[in-house]
């Protein structure tokens, strides 16, 4: 799966955890959490959502290495690759 792909279902997970997030100006090395003002639930159900819909298994001892777009988008592209 590409990168691009990638970042579209992480977009399409945060827009309905945080409906009113401007995803297109989202810093690629900006903390996710911060940048988007979410909680602790709403980032697990980010990690949920990407594996039920990527098929991806993320150990809760990865999360702190998910805190940004690009760490996410590395993260993800080595496990589908």
């Amino acid at each position: 799966m590409r990168e691009e792909e990638i970042r579209d279902i992480i977009f399409d997970i945060l827009l309905e955890i945080a409906p009113e997030a401007d995803l297109k100006t989202l810093p690629h090395h900006g903390d996710l959490r911060k940048t988007l003002d979410i909680d602790s639930f709403d980032f697990l159900n980010l990690m949920i959502g990407l594996n039920e819909r990527l098929g991806v298994d993320i150990p809760e001892s990865d999360y702190e290495k998910l805190n940004t777009l690009s760490n996410m988008l590395t993260y993800l592209s080595a496990r589908l690759g």
